[in-house]
């Protein structure tokens, strides 16, 4: 019997029916106002005196109503979506922060983000480009995970577009936002001509691009603007990890005291750190002996060094937020194509890689 009336009362639950889901019209009436307004109040697409609106948030609060995006999107030809599309999401420590950035916008302009990750392979990016697509969504942000020159997709169409980290190459005009490569070699000249530096060498990578070519004519130019002799400031170069950055180190610290540079700009903190390593296997100390400084601020790498290590940040936050803003911007015909990819400053991130140098000269 017990087991009867158990399948009695299931199916009792079962008969039940769906609760429905409250209406814009059930919320007009509880409010006192017409339909429209409670539309307008709820999406501030026209203004309404504070008071009414403040009757339709406490009337829709009650009645456990939101607005339907699927219906509202396809008045608006809209569907509240924007998708991300990333080369390097899973492996790249720095690609959370653009993601944090975007989503904050998004979430601030009451839109959603869908994010895929191609892991650097073009014929996936593809296909999840046109997936994004087949999706409806409003737009799609380029996301590259280290500073890239990037052509326009051939699936895009006329969807608009923003670009993160990158510049657009093959005459494709897109917004576009990147870090400010030269000014980060700037600062980091500075700091160390600040500190008495004369004999400054810079550790970059073999690997071509935007980043690698603007850190070194910044190098070279800040060097020039502080009157330094480039006969004086030599340039190693190695593969982008700490083991290039080892054999680059030992190339330039294995000298003299006379002829050996009393600091060295890397182009990023792992190689920083196999700066460090090479010194330590030559009995030099950092930064008594020579100063580092490094470009990330990768902290697992750059907070867990002895001593830290002086790095300058990259705003990949901010520049997921830029993205994103210009994006939705461009959406809504309040903003148009920048003519130049716009460079966003990067802050020094003081530690304790930097000090005056043994001696002068």
């Amino acid at each position: 019997m017990a087991g009867t009336n158990s399948e009695h009362a299931g199916e009792r639950r079962e008969e039940q029916p769906a609760r429905r889901r409250p209406s814009i019209r059930a919320v007009a009436a509880v409010a006192g106002v017409s339909p429209t307004t409670v539309s307008h109040a709820l999406s501030g697409t026209r203004p309404v005196r504070a008071e009414t609106r403040e009757r339709v948030v406490r009337a829709a609060a009650m009645l456990g109503y939101t607005p339907d995006r699927v219906a509202s999107g396809l008045r608006r030809r809209r569907t509240g979506v924007i998708g991300l599309a990333s080369d390097r999401i899973a492996t790249t420590p720095f690609a959370g922060r653009i993601v944090q950035g975007a989503q904050e916008v998004a979430r601030e302009r009451d839109m959603v983000l869908m994010v895929v990750d191609s892991e650097g392979d073009a014929g996936l990016e593809d296909v999840q480009l046109r997936t994004l697509l087949d999706h409806r969504v409003d737009g799609i942000l380029f996301a590259r995970m280290s500073h890239q020159e990037v052509e326009r997709p051939a699936a895009l169409g006329d969807t608009p577009a923003a670009l993160v980290d990158g510049v657009p190459a093959g005459g494709w005009r897109v917004p576009a936002v990147a870090p400010d490569e030269s000014g980060i070699a700037a600062t980091a000249v500075a700091r160390l001509v600040a500190a008495g530096h004369r004999r400054i060498a810079m550790v970059t990578t073999m690997d071509a691009g935007p980043a690698s070519r603007g850190r070194e004519a910044g190098f070279q130019a800040a060097l020039q603007a502080a009157g330094l002799e480039s006969s004086r400031a030599p340039i190693e170069r190695g593969g982008s990890d700490a083991s290039g950055g080892r054999a680059a180190g030992r190339r330039l610290l294995d000298r003299t005291p006379e002829e050996r540079p009393t600091a060295v700009f890397c182009f990023n903190d792992q190689m920083a750190m196999g700066v460090f390593q090479a010194a330590s296997d030559l009995g030099l100390d950092v930064p008594r002996d020579c100063s580092v400084v490094g470009v990330d601020d990768l902290e697992i790498v750059a907070a867990a060094l002895e001593p830290g290590l002086t790095t300058i940040a990259l705003p990949h936050r901010e520049m997921g937020r830029w993205g994103m803003a210009t994006l939705l911007d461009r959406i809504d015909g309040s903003t148009t194509d920048e003519p130049e990819p716009v460079l966003l400053a990067c802050p020094l991130v003081e530690r304790g890689s930097v000090a005056p140098p043994p001696f002068a000269g």
